[in-house]
């Protein structure tokens, strides 16, 4: 496992026909079709390899069933288990459309609307598909050759692989999909061109073509050359290979919050001083940002310093960023009180801040000197994703949708405990007297973040409900309570 203890993010797409229609898996029959138009729930796909062979694949459904083909070429999806007649081969073509194979039977998948089989013995037009990626956009990129993570380098103007760990706001990329293609994105905006160059408009020079080579990821330019890291900082830009070998593959990693504490005395949480956290810094580095790992099942959070060690309660209630895996004593809860936050250490003793700006979890309840400012510092750029959906425009009015299959893109700015919410236009988020969220204020409205679960967080409006999608898929500002419409992957 890599420095930043992440594992690759597990690869989920849609497949696109030849006419335009995505492969869905219906719940009525377990049957599926290829007649979507669009890329939501049920026409999401996971790739699981096969352990004793990488070439061999299987593809799950949102249901968690098993896409299979018969001998006859008939296809089903209805195997809860990984079976003989479950098992296919991906054979790429050079527009990075794949095409797949039933290993058991040697025939190839395709078709149309209801019309899907697995008998055609040759790859024609409608035996290829196109991969939409499902993930969330927003990743850190590891080099598998290199063992190092990409990072916008502001002094060079280039995407440099030479991280231990993905730290700051440089190492966050964003995958945005256009036609087929992927553009590679820095968090300033600007697009990777092949020649290592970062432009400011997309073109032909910046879109790639995604290839999958045993799981790992390799992205083809518009000249059939492939992205590998070159040089002593891995600057990255197409080399000359017309094959991926190592050196151009890539893993996606979920990119984990990273966040600054201010206290009470005005000061940034830091390690500057040693082992000991303690609130005495007057500006950001490296050393006052901590990344945020919350457990899936308690969602309590372990706290990452940039040198790869964990918060951890010590004797007398200290804190110290001395622990090197985690264990009960490195994790936290979390108290959300609007634009503050309240830390709570394994021994149900609030954190507070001495007078001489240590760290000591000894308090019962929380007062000015056991409250932080947190600030979210690695997600300028916001895309959002909920159960039915990305958050995006309404294409005519000035509300906004929560369901739909292509996400835009906000920025987010921290306003002391708090943040506005804007979109490209340049206007503010706010929700209006009627409980929607509308995107064409004048002037910013506070919201405050939750971080609440593994990759997801709530939002809350200064009317003090959640955010959350309807069942018509807008997004409101009327949620009671953290159900599963108000939470959002980031």
């Amino acid at each position: 496992m890599p420095a930043n203890g992440s594992c690759p993010l597990k690869l989920q797409f849609g497949l696109i026909n030849h006419e335009g229609c995505y492969l869905t898996a219906e719940a009525f029959g377990f049957k599926v079709n290829a007649s979507a138009p669009s890329l939501k729930k049920k026409q999401i796909w996971t790739l699981e390899h096969d352990s004793k062979d990488a070439q061999i694949v299987y593809l799950r459904s949102h249901l968690r069933r098993y896409l299979a083909s018969d001998k006859d070429g008939k296809v089903t999806c209805e195997s809860d288990g990984q079976n003989s007649d479950c098992r296919f081969l991906i054979v790429p073509q050079s527009d990075g459309r794949w095409a797949l194979q039933s290993e058991q039977h040697l025939r190839f998948f395709g078709g149309s609307q209801d019309y899907l089989s697995c008998f055609a013995q040759v790859i024609t037009d409608s035996e290829l598909w196109a991969v939409h990626l499902a993930l969330h956009p927003q990743a850190n990129l590891l080099s598998v050759a290199r063992k190092r993570y990409a990072h916008l380098s502001m002094e060079d103007g280039e995407i440099s692989v030479d991280l231990n760990i993905p730290w700051g706001v440089v190492a966050l990329l964003t995958l945005t999909y256009q036609s087929g293609k992927y553009c590679l994105k820095t968090c300033d905006s600007r697009f990777l061109s092949s020649d290592g160059k970062l432009l400011t408009q997309r073109g032909k020079a910046t879109a790639y073509t995604l290839e999958l080579k045993s799981g790992k990821l390799a992205f083809k330019d518009f000249e059939g050359k492939y992205l590998c890291p070159m040089g002593p900082t891995g600057t990255l830009r197409s080399g000359r290979c017309p094959k991926p070998g190592k050196d151009e593959l890539f893993d996606l990693e979920e990119s984990h919050p990273q966040v600054v504490f201010m206290a009470a005395n005005g000061r940034y949480v830091s390690i500057r001083q040693g082992v000991s956290l303690a609130a005495n810094q007057e500006d950001e580095t490296d050393m006052e940002t901590f990344q945020m790992e919350i457990d899936k099942e308690t969602r309590k959070c372990a706290f990452r310093t940039s040198q790869g060690n964990y918060w951890t309660l010590v004797s007398h209630g200290a804190i110290q960023s001395t622990a090197t895996e985690v264990s009960s004593n490195t994790l936290f809860g979390i108290e959300w009180l609007g634009h503050k936050v309240a830390i709570k250490a394994n021994n149900g003793k609030f954190i507070c801040t001495k007078k001489n700006g240590q760290l000591v979890a000894v308090c019962d309840s929380t007062g000015e000197n056991e409250q932080f400012t947190l600030k979210l510092i690695n997600r300028p750029i916001l895309i959002l994703r909920g159960e039915n959906g990305f958050i995006c425009h309404h294409k005519n009015s000035n509300t906004l949708d929560a369901s739909r299959s292509t996400y835009d893109i906000f920025t987010l700015q921290f306003s002391n405990g708090a943040y506005h919410i804007q979109g490209v236009d340049g206007h503010f988020w706010y929700v209006n007297s009627a409980g929607l969220v509308c995107s064409d204020g004048e002037v910013p409205e506070d919201f405050t973040l939750e971080l609440l679960e593994h990759r997801r967080l709530a939002i809350r409006a200064k009317n003090g409900r959640y955010l959350r999608g309807d069942q018509g898929g807008t997004l409101k500002g009327d949620g009671l309570s953290v159900s599963s419409s108000a939470l959002w992957e980031y």
